[in-house]
């Protein structure tokens, strides 16, 4: 078994490695890369290898860089099954859609501003490509051991990061390569705990938050409540760039859970998102994914998707219509990280505004708009348009969907034997400082891979 490294491995977006198996090829994830200047170019790159040769897919996710690229592969030839866990299956189609429709959204605006002798722009894929990939998927359920190919033998284990999300075990060769996907926290309100995974002949394991510890949760909840609270009294508005799967559900969550205490009933709350119902719809569908408590708190009231003064705007006319509001509205809009969709028309509004409050509750990627405000950018460029930071902006680590070091390495000492390990899916500080405390802790020399490397299993 060998294991060539072609994305996310040096940095956090693009996530795609590629296992050579029992005479086949099997991608693992086939992301977008995200947040770069460089990252249009990357993304339009012919893939490092034939996707005409490749014999199956395996996606750990729902999340665009771990699945933003598929529709590319397929419009380059890939022709093979698709395999992920049952309700990332059902969630794929509604990212891969809004994805098409940013990026044609994203060329529109760009041929607008195009000068005579520049060329068109074009977008990645387009949602007729997207609804090309759709008749290649193959859902699968957690915890049992298929077959996907001959001699190839792959089973999906609980991350607990966002709902459907993997950790993915690959038997072949008599060898079995594990890959963590993206780790959830221990403790996460609505999803079930990571899975531990006892054994592996090679580990490939994220690294996002592997030089740092998020604060513990109660704390950062009753932070978010004091946020709304101030917002409230500088009769301002909340923005949250936040992705639709994910922290989108843990936001709701708690809205529902301190209805009273935190006197939500008083903000107008808007979902900005047009493929947001269609989310909700996949929650619904998969209740035997949630914890025991997050499956108490749906039945109770108000119900974090259905909260009384919630509302979900879909058309761009009514999401234009909540820029008219001054004070007293939280608004979760995608991207996650700032980089892209409804939130910037909100941000170009409200961050010249002293009274608004933009929360960031996810990882922001080198070189994205989010990154540059939580370091603290007084200017940031929206649309074309030079835009001034007066907002007041806050970090809340806490609601963070991925596994901090000290999760990491707890899951990590689960295995038995410690197994070789390879760490990818983190920036170079985050790994070096993981692989110094697992070497530290249980003597095994972690590998920081490059794209281009390639490991024996």
């Amino acid at each position: 078994m060998r294991v060539h490294f072609h994305g996310a491995a040096g940095d956090v977006t693009g996530s795609m490695h590629l296992v050579e198996a029992a005479g086949k090829r099997i991608l693992i994830d086939c992301g977008l890369v995200q947040g770069s200047p460089e990252a249009d170019a990357r993304n339009f790159a012919p893939f490092p290898f034939d996707p005409k040769d490749l014999d199956a897919l395996v996606l750990s996710h729902a999340h665009i860089d771990h699945l933003g690229r598929v529709p590319r592969l397929c419009m380059d030839g890939f022709r093979g099954p698709i395999f992920t866990q049952r309700a990332s299956a059902d969630l794929l189609p509604i990212m891969l859609m809004d994805s098409a429709s940013l990026q044609e959204n994203e060329a529109e605006r760009a041929n607008r501003r195009r000068k005579p002798n520049q060329p068109k722009a074009m977008p990645l894929y387009t949602r007729e490509d997207v609804r090309e990939v759709f008749g290649q998927v193959r859902p699968l359920p957690y915890a049992q051991r298929t077959e996907i190919l001959p001699g190839v033998e792959l089973v999906l284990r609980d991350a607990g990061h966002i709902l459907g999300s993997a950790i993915v075990e690959l038997f072949a060769d008599g060898r079995k390569l594990v890959f963590s996907g993206d780790l959830g926290m221990q403790g996460t309100p609505i999803l079930r705990d990571p899975e531990p995974v006892a054994q592996a002949d090679l580990l490939l394991m994220e690294s996002t938050y592997g030089d740092r510890n998020h604060r513990q949760r109660h704390d950062t909840v009753r932070e978010l409540g004091e946020i709304l609270d101030a917002a409230w009294n500088d009769r301002g508005n909340v923005l949250i760039p936040a992705f639709a799967v994910g922290r989108t559900q843990e936001l709701l969550y708690w809205f529902a859970r301190h209805w009273d205490d935190w006197d939500m009933a008083r903000w107008r709350i808007f979902l900005d998102s047009p493929m947001a119902s269609k989310v909700v719809q996949v929650y619904d569908r998969h209740h035997e994914l949630f914890d025991a408590e997050a499956r108490e708190v749906w039945r109770g009231t108000p119900n974090p998707f259905r909260l009384p003064n919630l509302r979900v705007t879909e058309s761009a006319e009514e999401s234009m219509a909540i820029n008219r509001i001054r004070g007293g509205a939280i608004v979760i809009a995608g991207n996650g990280m700032a980089n892209g969709g409804r939130i910037l028309h909100h941000m170009r509004q409200n961050l010249p505004r002293r009274q608004t409050r933009i929360i960031f509750v996810g990882y922001q990627a080198q070189g994205t708009i989010g990154r540059r405000l939580v370091e603290g950018a007084r200017w940031v460029r929206i649309h074309g348009h030079d835009v001034r930071v007066n907002a007041h902006r806050h970090t809340v680590g806490g609601l963070s969907a991925h596994a901090d070091q000290a999760a990491l390495l707890d899951w990590y000492a689960g295995f038995q034997p410690s197994p070789p390990i390879a760490l990818v899916h983190g920036e170079d500080l985050a790994r070096e400082a993981l692989a110094g405390e697992i070497h530290e802790r249980h003597g095994v020399e972690a590998a920081l891979v490059r794209p281009g490397d390639v490991l024996e299993v």
